[in-house]
């Protein structure tokens, strides 16, 4: 992995929602706000020009591209983008762009130049599967396709200046391609690559990989059908993974957003909680637009919906706390000698407690997911013992290596060392 990518978080933007103009241009006004949010890396969905024919809605999809190469004007133009790029990293900020290897939309131009590149159905025809009616699906037997693949990947890092990808729905593509182009695109410069998948196998490719199945659980903890232990369950497993391997940890993003609820459905009271966890476990935090608004609605995926933005963005101080304290305390970073500790505590089936430390800095984070009132824990540890502050409120404590604490419903409380 990249070295600034270590300890980072991740920004997804969705550009047509963004601002009334969903262009590059009017998304840039807000970098300032976001770099002062502490935000590392921009991630900007599909770049690419959608194709009209099969077209989802009024706008289409933005992973139904009509070329690999070129940029929607709906966005922008080139120069834009790139003065965007520039904009990023003027502000000590890096960008990826989102990657669609499985697919192009049913008018991209390959289909009509190269047809042979697709995978067919009985009759002959584009096939169209995993019920995805606007997007036609690539054969990756075809070593010409593939190393077309690869060639417009690398047209984004030399030309365009980007850091890394997103990839889209990645365990579809065969892990020997990703390799490949991971290969030739780093080659021109070291990049930061992730990866939309839950499978082990695919770090030999990525850095880091979604925590789709933790999203699950928790979810289904939020709503009564799983428990702490399930969760920890799935906690253990991302464990196992080789060394320096990340999970990306969130509570929504474009896809959740729109199919399956804003976090406020889908967590309830526990949605702060649940985002708390995601900045201070293992692993990589990602924000998706208007998070930190809140936004509160689902927007729509075809059509414009626009995000709307208030003066007063209420959750950006709660994120800013959150993506600073990873910067301030390593144990947060993942590095060779951080570790975390789940702690026992009284009240297991409804609170969520664990402590990190590298042996220069510590954090203890105690997460109720429940409705439960006055819940009381006794924590318990060797390392415990020393000056905290509360990075909600402020105040600071010197616990010893034994305390008691006392959570009301959906409250979290974090410490960290001093």
């Amino acid at each position: 992995m990249v070295s600034w990518a270590k300890g980072a978080n991740i920004y997804e933007v969705n550009i047509r929602q963004y601002t009334a103009e969903g262009t590059f241009n009017a998304f840039a006004q807000h970098l300032p706000r976001l770099k002062d949010m502490g935000v590392e890396i921009v991630w900007l969905m599909p770049v690419t020009p959608i194709s009209k024919l099969k077209r989802l809605g009024t706008l289409g999809s933005y992973y139904a591209c009509s070329s690999y190469t070129a940029i929607n004007p709906e966005f922008g133009t080139m120069d834009e983008f790139l003065a965007l790029v520039q904009a990023v990293h003027s502000l000590g900020m890096k960008i990826i762009i989102d990657w669609v290897a499985n697919h192009t939309g049913a008018d991209h131009r390959w289909s009509i130049e190269h047809p042979d590149w697709y995978v067919k159905d009985k009759g002959g025809h584009f096939a169209e599967l995993h019920g995805w009616k606007d997007v036609i699906h690539l054969d990756y037997t075809k070593a010409e396709m593939r190393a077309e693949m690869i060639s417009s990947m690398r047209f984004w890092v030399k030309e365009g200046g980007i850091d890394g990808f997103r990839c889209d729905m990645a365990h579809l593509v065969p892990l020997d391609f990703w390799v490949e182009a991971r290969g030739q695109c780093d080659a021109i410069r070291p990049l930061f690559w992730l990866a939309e998948c839950d499978e082990m196998a695919y770090h030999a490719a990525f850095d880091v990989s979604y925590a789709w199945e933790w999203m699950h659980a928790s979810e289904n903890l939020a709503k009564g059908a799983a428990s702490i232990g399930q969760l920890k369950d799935v906690l253990f497993k991302y464990a196992k993974y080789p060394e320096g391997a990340l999970k990306l940890y969130f509570t929504s993003n474009h896809d959740e957003n729109t199919w399956n609820g804003t976090e406020y459905e889908k967590y309830h009271g526990a949605a702060r909680a649940f985002a708390v966890f995601t900045c201070t476990w293992p692993g990589m935090p990602m924000v998706y637009s208007g998070q930190e608004l809140p936004n509160v609605k689902r927007l729509k995926f075809f059509d414009k919906d626009l995000i709307d933005w208030k003066p007063d963005v209420v959750l950006h101080s709660f994120y800013k706390t959150l993506l600073n304290l990873r910067k301030t305390h390593t144990c947060l970073q993942g590095g060779a000698n951080a570790f975390v500790h789940i702690l026992p505590t009284q009240q297991d089936d409804k609170i969520l407690t664990y402590f990190l430390t590298d042996g220069s800095s510590k954090v203890i984070v105690m997460l109720n997911f429940s409705l439960a009132d006055k819940l009381h824990i006794n924590l318990q540890h060797p390392l415990l013992a020393g000056g905290y502050k509360n990075i909600i409120s402020g105040l600071e404590f010197s616990f010893k290596q034994q305390e008691t604490f006392e959570l009301q419903a959906w409250e979290f409380m974090v410490y960290a060392g001093v």
